[in-house]
């Protein structure tokens, strides 16, 4: 299996329709204390299906993805962490709004969860929506060996016959199956598209096969995470109706007229409804070229006209664009790149062409929030050319500083509203994610953006400059950072505060 073998041509489904997910908690507290418990711990997956054996795998509960969280909005969940690896790790729990202690960055809102260890998450999901949650320790290995899962928030009597969780993955496996262990931190992927597998998943099967039913309205829940391919998605034979991004529906669906772009982190909900019996294959394309990855086999017949589905978005507060507070952050670095050099653990503020107030600082080697190779800051080491960079792990910054700062890009007071400018200077694209937070995007190239949902992450093209709005309405100390995570591990990741 070679770096593209996912593009396979006709690897053989599973012959059996599977159940939507292999596992599923309900908050009904399985714990005394009303705790349900997430085992980081080793698992397999029948990753090849039928063309070998099971992966071994990091785990929660011995299963990836993850068993799939459900809750009603407005609920509390409490999920305790109980670390059986022989790394420390934590949860985060992404796209949720939430309680800022409860975020599951290592030396930003927590310390990491050492080996033998729990960490108890109790927090309030205010939205309704498709979400996610994954480790954000050493996200570049932990995340490539299988430590994340779903989190469904359900909403008030949304419309809806059939929901269904599709979470789309690819894995860098060697010939015997297993994951390619040797190349975690190599920094030819550090440094270019980040860790590109060569074998794609749904729901952690190989071609899957699931079972529709003619004239039923199905919410596809799609969920890339994986750790730097760009997925585009589309489903033969059928219309997708897109119903929202990133957990925050829309007021009214979109007809999807081309394919589905999801970077690593992004979600979508579409809206499928079958109308006559059949088989359709939801295609991934890399480069072109496409692949089946699923099965749906649609059976029966409809009776009547198919029903609308009718989700209702969360009422998010807008931001005042008159007195917002300006932020411009400059990404520059990776292969190809034009960045000379950039300071890594020093520095101070303005360094680069940021806007916010006291960008600077840094820590070494990726230290950073448990995102880098190590897990804390190093010596002051000031201005580094690339090679030195490069030499110290290294390949990316952002408003001149490679690594987490000590300052913040920018500060907020609480209830304010930022119009922050990304400039992607690279070769390559990045998938921007804010946490704590939602955000519009105004404008890419100066031009307004025709659609302008509510995200949590976007994507920019190289040599691509984009816009975005949000309202800073939720105290703490919030990281923001590309998430190909192997570009967050080598430099590409800052923070904001909220007070």
């Amino acid at each position: 299996m070679d770096r593209r073998g996912f593009l396979k041509a006709g690897g053989a489904a599973s012959a059996m329709a599977l159940s939507p997910w292999p596992g599923r908690l309900a908050f009904a507290g399985q714990t005394a204390d009303g705790f349900t418990v997430l085992r980081a711990t080793g698992g397999s997956a029948p990753l090849l299906g039928n063309q070998g054996g099971p992966t071994p795998l990091w785990a929660y509960n011995g299963q990836t993805p993850g068993p799939e969280i459900r809750a009603q909005r407005g609920e509390t969940v409490k999920v305790r962490l109980v670390n059986e690896l022989d790394q420390p790790t934590t949860i985060h729990w992404h796209g949720i709004r939430i309680d800022n202690a409860m975020d599951g960055v290592p030396d930003l809102t927590q310390e990491a969860v050492p080996p033998g260890a729990s960490f108890d998450y109790e927090f309030t999901v205010p939205d309704a929506g498709t979400f996610w949650y994954h480790t954000h320790n050493r996200s570049w290995e932990q995340m490539a060996r299988g430590l994340y899962g779903p989190l469904i928030v359900d909403g008030d009597a949304e419309d809806v016959e059939h929901d269904l969780t599709l979470i789309v993955d690819d894995w860098r496996l060697g010939p015997d199956g297993a994951i390619d262990a040797a190349s975690f931190g190599n920094m030819m992927d550090w440094s270019h598209a980040g860790r590109l597998g060569n074998w794609v998943t749904v729901n952690g099967r190989d071609s899957p096969r699931f079972d529709l039913a003619a004239g039923t309205v199905t919410r596809l829940r799609l969920i890339n995470t994986a750790n730097a391919r760009i997925f585009t998605l589309a489903i033969d034979g059928l219309e997708m109706q897109l119903a929202g991004l990133d957990g925050q529906v829309f007021d009214e669906t979109v007809v999807l007229d081309t394919p589905l772009t999801l970077s690593p982190a992004q979600r979508a909900d579409v809206i499928v409804t079958p109308a006559v019996p059949g088989s359709h294959a939801l295609m991934a394309a890399d480069r072109g070229e496409q692949v089946a990855v699923a099965q749906f086999d649609v059976s029966g017949m409809a009776d009547a006209p198919c029903a609308y589905a009718v989700l209702k978005p969360n009422g998010l507060p807008e931001p005042d664009l008159g007195s917002a507070l300006t932020v411009e952050l400059l990404m520059e670095g990776g292969a190809m790149g034009m960045m000379g050099s950039a300071m890594m653990g020093g520095g101070g503020p303005g360094m680069g062409r940021g806007m916010g107030p006291g960008s600077g600082g840094g820590m070494m080697g990726g230290g950073g929030p448990g995102m880098g190779r190590g897990q804390g800051g190093g010596p002051d080491l000031g201005m580094m050319d690339m090679r030195e960079l490069v030499g110290n792990g290294m390949a990316w910054a952002m408003n001149g500083v490679a690594g987490m700062p000590d300052k913040p890009l920018f500060a907020a007071k609480r209830g304010q509203s930022v119009r922050l400018t990304m400039i992607n200077e690279t070769r390559w694209p990045h998938a921007m994610h804010l946490h704590g937070h939602h955000f519009r995007v105004l404008t890419r190239d100066g031009k307004p953006e025709p659609m302008t949902p509510w995200r949590d992450t976007v994507t920019l093209d190289p040599m691509q400059r984009a816009e975005i709005a949000l309202l800073a309405d939720n105290p703490g100390r919030w990281l923001l950072h590309c998430h190909m995570v192997e570009h967050m591990a080598a430099g590409m990741m800052t923070w904001f505060e909220v007070n």
